[in-house]
């Protein structure tokens, strides 16, 4: 049974097993280098010191993806607008976890009185877009060329919901 909890630090290696492919082999994000285990312990750390949360899905022990939000943009002015990451183990795609994890974020962003939710995906990546507008998120932008990857650029699109509006 697949079961949500925060991250710890015993998590750090599985969230690093899932998520350095994703950096080192494909577009899905356009960050350059992979993240060593402190980074990423790092991350958790300052996410959750900041009211953040950091989450994994996990089946009998195994991690199977994880999820995080963080402010949308900087300054006081959009402290209530969230931007969310959410990274799935090749196994672990299109059996629910995904969702699971979105719905674990968005219940806790409302909880925390954030309107906003919203995912930057590579425009290439139609299997994202679609499980998005799936979960009731609409696309609010395209930004050309946003992304600079493996000797090209990329798009950007912005996927978004707002929490206030009973979805």
């Amino acid at each position: 049974m697949i079961r949500l909890r925060d991250a710890a630090p015993e998590d750090v290696p599985a969230i690093a097993a899932i998520w350095n492919p994703i950096i080192r082999d494909t577009v899905i994000t356009f960050w350059p280098t992979e993240r060593s285990d402190a980074e990423i312990a790092t991350l958790i750390r300052d996410r959750q010191a900041a009211g953040h949360p950091f989450i994994v899905a996990e089946d009998a022990g195994v991690v199977l993806g994880f999820a995080t939000y963080s402010q949308f943009r900087h300054g006081g002015g959009y402290a209530r607008s969230m931007e969310h990451t959410i990274y799935l183990a090749p196994g672990a795609r299109g059996t629910g976890t995904g969702r699971l994890l979105l719905e674990g974020l968005e219940d806790r962003a409302r909880a925390a009185g954030h309107r906003l939710l919203i995912g930057g995906v590579t425009a290439s990546n139609e299997e994202s877009l679609r499980f998005h507008l799936r979960a009731g998120y609409a696309e609010w932008g395209r930004i050309p060329c946003a992304g600079w990857k493996f000797g090209s650029f990329h798009d950007l699109v912005l996927m978004g919901k707002d929490l206030s509006a009973g979805n």
